[in-house]
């Protein structure tokens, strides 16, 4: 069995074999195959996340940390959790800037004009400010940008699921859940051999050039944001509680449910209790 294999079983089938390189934080280590090449050629060369091994030499063959002799105390390798899927948001073009008042995922702001409305608050505040400020914050970052700031109609959310929908037939992407809500879009895809930016670049991409050849966009306009967001889900109720909150989603923002022909259904999907019972 090998990781090729992602495709057509499930990651918890794939715990006993998932190895690889390990990409990312301490906090969010994702098994891959060595690869590193496919993150860098995706997303033009911009530097993402790379690996805490790159450039190092590891010990011989055999002689590092495994499984102790009996008795010893020769430490243990460390157990690496399996990622079942990837939780992805793409902001829309203008809707989140780095230096965003509720926080960001940013640690540098790349345009120059727009530093001068606030410093950067790497993560989200624990204290959200309240409506009035953020507005106040938007109009004065809208006028600074090269583009209009986007918001997604019905018509623009049918364009851009359908180029969702062609990408993972193409690229055998499976979706667990799928939402475009006013200002951003969310997925929850199951882990795959592609790295989890790849798979956001993939999408973004394609949803972007679908809106621009339907003429719902300028020819030069990004559509999304150029960072990449995900977050990685590693036990069942990981993925049962981001599929909740991706369905949810667009309720919270005062459109109606969503219902997507590309999505499917989860194996392991535990049963919602009904709201108000």
């Amino acid at each position: 069995m090998c990781w090729e294999s992602l495709t057509e079983r499930s990651a918890e089938e794939l715990a006993p074999c998932a190895v690889g390189t390990p990409v990312g934080t301490l906090d969010h280590v994702e098994v891959l195959p060595r690869r590193a090449s496919q993150v860098w050629d995706v997303l033009g060369g911009q530097r993402v996340e790379r690996s805490e091994n790159r450039g190092k030499s590891g010990p011989p063959r055999g002689t590092g940390p495994g499984l102790p002799l009996r008795g010893s105390k020769q430490p243990t390798k460390p157990v690496r959790r399996v990622i079942l899927a990837s939780h992805l948001v793409f902001h829309g073009y203008g809707q989140w800037l780095s230096n965003d008042p509720r926080g960001s995922g940013s640690e540098t702001t790349r345009k120059e004009e727009l530093k001068d409305l606030g410093e950067i608050h790497h993560g989200r505040k624990r204290v959200q400010p309240p409506r009035k400020e953020l507005k106040a914050f938007y109009r004065k970052a809208e006028p600074l940008l090269d583009h209009a700031t986007i918001w997604f109609t019905d018509e623009m959310r049918n364009v851009i699921s359908e180029a969702v929908a062609r990408v993972a037939r193409e690229r055998g992407y499976v979706i667990w859940a799928w939402a475009v809500c006013k200002n951003h879009a969310h997925g929850v895809v199951r882990s795959h051999r592609d790295h989890a930016e790849v798979i956001w670049q993939h999408l973004a991409d394609a949803s972007r050039d679908a809106l621009r050849a339907a003429g719902l966009v300028p020819a030069d306009h990004p559509v999304w944001s150029h960072r990449p967001y995900k977050v990685f889900l590693y036990t069942v109720d990981d993925v049962n509680g981001r599929i909740d909150y991706v369905e949810d989603n667009p309720e919270n923002e005062g459109l109606p449910r969503q219902h997507w022909d590309l999505v499917a259904p989860y194996p392991k999907r535990r049963v919602r209790p009904r709201k108000g019972r």
